[in-house]
């Protein structure tokens, strides 16, 4: 396993900032008036995601507070699902590329899922020469 220094080389958090990317492409075409709606609770929650992981990441010395943040994590992505959902419902999105990006969510989900119930291989652990 390669060794991970920073957040942004892991692979769940890559993959959430390219589907809140498509989110946010996705929504660029939505009707103006879900601009404070549908776009900005769907936008907000999928951008959520790669927030709860890094502050999963920094706050890893605490086991307890790790496991949290990425169950946080899990919820933004889980919301995200309902916004894409709605979004396909109201006729925004085509199903294809709504289903797709649902997948993709659950793919994440599914890894936070796994690391928070596996903590141990991501906690930082203390040594006698400090934080390792």
């Amino acid at each position: 396993m390669k060794l991970i220094r920073h957040h942004w080389e892991l692979e769940v958090y890559q993959l959430a900032v390219e589907a809140a990317m498509r989110f946010f492409e996705l929504s660029k075409a939505f009707p103006k008036e879900e601009t404070y709606s549908l776009t900005d609770q769907g936008r907000r929650s999928s951008r959520s995601v790669q927030g709860a992981i890094a502050e999963a990441w920094r706050r890893r010395k605490y086991e307890a507070i790790f496991v949290n943040k990425l169950n946080e994590g899990e919820g933004e992505a889980a919301e995200t699902q309902v916004w894409v959902q709605f979004a396909v419902k109201c006729g925004y999105v085509r199903r294809k590329d709504g289903k797709d990006l649902h997948l993709t969510y659950d793919r994440i989900i599914g890894k936070l899922t796994n690391m928070g119930n596996h903590p141990e291989k991501w906690i930082l652990r203390k040594s006698s020469a400090g934080l390792t």
